[in-house]
């Protein structure tokens, strides 16, 4: 197969024609390219995309303002959004007492959650640079609160850890969900899930705002 020669592609923000001169089809040559680099292969690539986890004891309720996280704060300016690609639970080491849901959440918040606890994120291209965003926290307390506002994806039930906990353990978000300057994002609970003990994981792309 011969080689293909294009000129650099890059991320337009907002509105953006589907053809770039020398690129085959699309904004990165989706349908030559998506069936050698995978679905978010072109994403990676370019050092947008990031993931980050968190191991957190009884996820809290939504509606409460100390999160636990992992939660993303996309500080005003910073030139881009994050678009939440994945969210994803290891196996419990500890059982939880309530069954619910661990789901997003998000809200307008110009200001940094207070008393936060950071954590890495990585980016997905191994030595790519760092996030551009503002803070990623597994803990914090959130400002503004998304009442009553929360999204379902992951179902969690009484089970002890030796039989099946959760229903599921990986949600592709396609980046439905998507986190702007000035506002905040973060995994939480329909319920606070008491004594459970889970690692949650979280894959997103920064592309212009």
């Amino acid at each position: 197969m011969p080689n293909i020669t294009a000129p650099a592609l890059t991320f337009p923000s907002r509105a953006f024609p589907a053809q770039q001169a020398g690129a085959p089809t699309g904004v990165v040559g989706e349908l030559n390219l998506s069936q050698f680099v995978g679905k978010y292969g072109a994403l990676a690539k370019s050092q947008k995309v990031f993931y980050t986890s968190a191991i957190i004891t009884a996820p809290v309720i939504f509606t409460t303002g100390a999160q636990l996280g992992p939660m993303l704060w996309n500080r005003p300016g910073s030139g881009v959004d994050a678009h939440v690609l994945a969210i994803s639970i290891g196996s419990p080491t500890t059982a939880s007492t309530v069954a619910g849901s661990i789901g997003f959440a998000s809200n307008a918040q110009t200001t940094a959650p207070t008393t936060p606890t950071a954590i890495v994120a990585v980016n997905a291209y191994a030595g790519g640079g760092p996030s551009a965003m503002g803070a990623v926290l597994s803990t914090g307390t959130v400002i503004v609160l998304p009442v009553p506002i929360f999204a379902p994806l992951i179902s969690v039930n009484t089970g002890a850890v030796t039989v099946q906990n959760i229903t599921t353990s990986f949600v592709d978000c396609g980046g439905a969900f998507v986190v702007g300057p000035g506002t905040v994002g973060y995994v939480c609970s329909s319920a606070t899930l008491t004594n459970g003990v889970f690692t949650i994981g979280i894959l997103w792309a920064e592309l212009p705002s």
